[in-house]
């Protein structure tokens, strides 16, 4: 299967908003997300929708986050994302074959009780937890003379 990264993309561009003290253009954004501000800007508006940012415009305009990093989970953004996949897509079960359609069922049953565990778990986690283990990664990485790459969406 496919990794789908969309959900851990913009999870660190939400990051890179919180640690930046002004607004963040979509041009930075892309940066972070490796693709084109247009992109950006209806992946944003989904998350806009959500109450999970706001948007500026004109001069010194740009995205911010719409509350603060404690009261945002990690499910709040799957599910402002039009929840990606997570898991393997449920098989068919319209299957001529008796074997295959069994399988597909099976599978299926077994992907959705997957997603309910993962969307589950994805509720017990907020931004204020992910930067508070990165600040502890970047702590005990620069205190053992590691490189850190922050600079690239700054």
């Amino acid at each position: 299967m496919k990794r789908n990264s969309r959900l851990s993309g913009v999870l660190h561009a939400l990051l890179h908003m919180a640690d930046k003290d002004a607004a963040m253009t979509s041009d930075e954004l892309a940066l972070c997300l490796a693709t084109n501000p247009v992109v950006v800007r209806r992946t944003m508006a989904g998350l806009r929708e959500a109450g999970l940012v706001r948007s500026e415009r004109g001069h010194g305009g740009g995205w911010h986050l719409g509350r603060p990093l404690a009261e945002i989970t990690l499910r709040d953004v799957h599910t402002a994302l039009g929840e990606p996949g997570l898991v393997p897509d449920t098989p068919q079960p319209e299957s001529p074959c008796l074997i295959e359609a069994a399988v597909n069922e099976a599978l299926g049953e077994a992907y959705a009780a997957a997603r309910a565990v993962i969307v589950a778990r994805l509720a017990e986690i907020t931004l204020a937890d992910l930067a508070a283990d990165f600040a502890h990664r970047m702590a005990h990485h620069t205190h053992t003379g590691g490189r850190h790459g922050t600079d690239h969406a700054a």
